[in-house]
């Protein structure tokens, strides 16, 4: 699966994503993009985004994206790292049109 990583998506969890194609929003020069925009160029190129946005399913109309889209609920990759498994695990299953947010306990 081709992934893109939003800004806040710590890029050492591409490590654990065996198996995945990564790319980051700046590796991809569009680290400026609006939300909006940066779903859209997603879209083209990616069957999946990961986020930090906690607000971005009220920022955006989602049902219509073929885009699938995790939200993780922190920015700190010590955190993300602690829940590797439950992270790929979300990874592996997500299909086109998905919206999934994580929650760590």
């Amino acid at each position: 699966m081709k992934i893109l990583f939003d800004q806040g998506t710590p890029a050492p969890l591409r490590h654990a994503l065996e198996g995945h194609s990564i790319s980051t929003a700046y590796e991809m020069g569009w680290a400026k993009l609006a939300n909006g925009d940066l779903l859209s160029a997603a879209e083209a190129s990616f069957d999946a985004f990961i986020t930090t946005d906690q607000n971005l399913r009220y920022q955006q109309n989602l049902g219509l994206r073929r885009l699938a889209i995790l939200v993780l609920p922190t920015t700190s990759w010590p955190m993300i790292k602690l829940h590797l498994s439950k992270v790929a695990a979300a990874v592996n299953a997500l299909r086109p049109g998905n919206f999934v947010e994580l929650t760590f306990s």
